[in-house]
């Protein structure tokens, strides 16, 4: 294929900040056709791009012989539909994360790829830990803190600290499914350098239940929670710890944190990017220096069209690492609300 010819469903902020300098970014690659959710809306993002195609449904736009591959900027809520029709419809799909409201439309998306190899299927990865990640695996495979004993996971802020701030999109359940604060963003890129999780315990509260709607100006009920602990334990036997929150003042910000035999990891994802580290016996912990041919740094439009174009494969993130975090989010979802440890043979 020379010329691909993309279309947008949902060319929102991330679309604007990330997938449109991305995609145009790489050679003969149009964005041929948008959809958002009024026509207004499409229309004015087709004349800032200068997109010549302008459609009232996301089902026009999958189905039309302009489009060869679609990029999904839409909420959760509608990835798995878009995506299921896309892929009948013989066109490439990029969707953002989260995957699906659930993980049972994470499994239906992931069968669907199956059965379409030729069609390069790709999950928007979790922008954190792309300057200093590689750096980190490196360090993890050349034994630098021994056996893997602790982990500690953090992300805790006070966006939603204050009972006036108005629902966001992620607490909305009708948008977002089965969401935990920014558990999948953070739990996704640790996994890229540790196992996934085998069993669970986890306590979440929602320390405002209500807030206003400023789509129907109405007060409603918040779909997910505001504090969230979970304890975990992986098939190595290491144990870890996740502590999530939007309602600390003066919170942690995004960390984690690797504790070993021979020594400790820490990785300030935001808002730093910076690596800490000490060997045991030393006095304290340094901050590694992350060489030039090092630093990782965000290529996720550039892996889809590649990969389309047969060069190399998808990197970040394929369907089956989706389904993997969405199996990770429903796991702890459940055992908050049902107040017990879980496995991931219990789903």
């Amino acid at each position: 294929m020379s010329r691909i010819r993309v279309g947008i469903v949902g060319l929102g902020a991330n679309t604007r900040l990330r997938h449109v300098p991305g995609l145009l970014a790489q050679d003969d690659v149009e964005i041929s056709a948008v959809v958002n959710r009024t026509r207004e809306s499409s229309q004015r993002a087709a004349a800032e791009f200068d997109i010549p195609n302008v459609y009232d449904s996301w089902e026009q736009l999958v189905n039309s012989d302009q489009v060869d591959a679609v990029v999904i900027g839409t909420w959760p809520y509608t990835h798995c539909e878009i995506t299921l029709a896309a892929l009948a419809a013989g066109k490439h799909v990029l969707t953002e994360a989260r995957m699906a409201m659930n993980l049972a439309e994470a499994d239906k998306m992931y069968r669907a790829s199956q059965q379409h190899p030729e069609l390069v299927t790709q999950i928007v990865p979790s922008p954190l830990g792309f300057r200093c990640g590689n750096r980190l695996k490196k360090m993890l495979a050349d034994g630098f803190i021994g056996d893997l004993r602790e982990f500690v996971v953090l992300a805790c802020g006070a966006e939603f600290a204050e009972a006036e701030t108005p629902l966001h999109w992620r607490q909305n359940a009708e948008y977002s499914g089965i969401n935990m604060l920014v558990l999948g963003i953070i739990h996704e890129p640790l996994t890229r350098w540790i196992q996934e999780p085998m069993k669970v315990m986890a306590d979440s509260h929602c320390f405002v239940p209500n807030r206003l709607n400023s789509e129907t100006n109405e007060v409603v009920p918040v779909g997910t929670p505001d504090s969230l602990r979970v304890l975990t334990h992986l098939p190595n036997g290491a144990r870890g710890t996740y502590h999530l929150s939007g309602v600390t003042h003066h919170g942690t910000g995004m960390q984690i944190h690797l504790y070993g035999t021979e020594g400790t990891i820490k990785y300030l994802l935001n808002p730093e990017d910076k690596l800490f580290a000490a060997k045991k016996g030393e006095s304290g912990l340094s901050e590694v220096e992350i060489d030039d041919d090092e630093v990782g740094f965000w290529r996720v439009e550039e892996e889809f069209i590649q990969a389309i174009r047969g060069i190399a494969p998808v990197q970040l993130n394929d369907f089956g690492t989706g389904v993997q975090y969405m199996r990770f989010t429903e796991l702890v979802a459940r055992s908050a609300a049902e107040g017990r440890w879980l496995e991931t043979e219990d789903l």
